[in-house]
């Protein structure tokens, strides 16, 4: 039996700062929180820090970014190999900046069919490598041309960079049921879609819806009979309003969501995954000139869209996109959020507990017995200063310690 001692533990559901912080851990699990540790095995004296449940990231891209990353030529120049060897030190790196689970959406490279993600969820799993849980949604499901197509990053010749109906692109009600199966078939835990288009690729207006009633339906059907939620990339107020028409369970980014689409959202019980931080963050300035045009009238709304759609009760949880935000740097989310408007502690709510229910997982988001000892600990009081989560000092997932400082 372990035990932890620090100067607080947050309490997440009341937002208080318990003094001081003693978690006391069997294994993998938290099995009592407040009591003394004069019985422990082993005590771990962490000093004057507070105590954090893991933290969570609804949308990244471990198979994406990081060091050797090439830009857009990466996609015709990396194999599968190459990019599981960088997705290594990305994870890496998201684990230790704090982040014990995440969500890993869609892949929109070529591997040739396999989902690369899953791979690298298992080899963690495992103890082979560091990294956060991974619930893995293999390859973004996109038609031709759509903002997920990789194709269209780079407008590349018709003969170049052949994608495949494996790989995600998928056309018509048929083909789209086929693909979601193909991803739940080798091991996608959650179905990632492109609904609309975006800021970063030649799709034209970044509103615009790119799958027809029809397709959503079938792909929302398809997955909801098996279990899996779906998350869909949408930007448009009338593409977020056909999503949650159809049934779709998460809009990924929602820039441009206006007051109907919010209260759409609200009576379906609809979560956003705002990732806000890249219209701060993300470098532009070598793209192309018609996406830094899409940038410069996207970005300004997307530091406003959370605002109201928070303010109004619709559910958020914390995601950074990374990496358009440097993978490691997933905290800067958190801090983005706060400046939108959002409180700290919702923001805290919004990185364990909301993140948990978003995945439909009771084990972990809370500093609770019974919990899976996924704990952090950052030098201060989160819910006064957020920025304390920029600098994480300590990281236990599953009860194993990956960083002390």
């Amino acid at each position: 039996m372990l035990t932890l001692k620090a100067a607080g533990l947050l309490d997440i559901d009341t937002g208080e700062i318990i003094r001081p912080g003693i978690v006391r851990i069997d294994g993998d699990r938290i099995i009592g929180v407040g009591a003394t540790a004069d019985d422990a095995d082993e005590v771990i004296d962490l000093g004057d820090v507070v105590l954090l449940p893991g933290l969570m990231d609804m949308e990244v891209n471990l198979l994406m970014g990081g060091r050797g990353e090439t830009g857009l030529a990466s996609s015709v120049k990396d194999d599968p190999a190459l990019r599981m060897l960088r997705a290594v030190g990305n994870a890496r790196r998201t684990l230790r900046a704090g982040f014990t689970t995440v969500r890993n959406l869609g892949l929109f490279v070529k591997t040739g069919g396999y989902l690369l993600d899953v791979a690298l969820g298992k080899a963690i799993d495992a103890g082979w490598i560091e990294g956060p849980r991974i619930v893995p949604a293999g390859h973004a499901i996109t038609p031709t041309g759509g903002h997920l197509d990789p194709t269209m990053f780079s407008a590349f010749a018709p003969d170049v960079l052949k994608l495949t109906l494996e790989e995600g692109i998928a056309n018509g009600v048929d083909e789209v049921r086929k693909a979601v199966r193909y991803q739940i078939k080798h091991g996608a835990q959650l179905i990632k879609i492109c609904v609309s288009g975006g800021v970063m690729s030649l799709t034209g207006a970044p509103g615009a819806q790119h799958y027809s009633d029809e397709e959503l339906r079938a792909i929302v059907d398809e997955a909801h009979r098996r279990g899996l939620k779906v998350a869909a990339h949408t930007h448009g107020a009338e593409a977020v309003k056909h999503a949650v028409d159809a049934g779709i369970d998460c809009i990924e980014h929602g820039f441009l969501i206006d007051d109907e689409a919010i209260e759409m959202m609200l009576a379906a019980g609809t979560w956003l995954v705002p990732t806000t931080r890249l219209a701060d963050a993300m470098d532009v300035s070598k793209a192309d000139p018609a996406l830094q045009a899409k940038a410069a009238e996207m970005f300004p709304k997307a530091r406003t869209s959370v605002k109201a759609a928070y303010d109004a009760g619709v559910k958020i949880a914390v995601g950074t996109d990374a990496p358009a935000i440097p993978h490691g740097r997933n905290a800067d989310e958190l801090v983005a959020l706060v400046e939108r408007g959002m409180s700290p502690i919702d923001v805290l709510r919004a990185a364990t507990v909301r993140g948990a229910e978003l995945i439909g997982v009771t084990d972990r988001g809370r500093l609770a017995e019974g919990q899976l000892a996924d704990i952090i600990a950052v030098p201060g009081d989160p819910v006064r200063d957020i920025t304390v989560t920029q600098n994480v000092r300590f990281v236990m997932k599953g009860g194993k310690v990956h960083v002390q400082k």
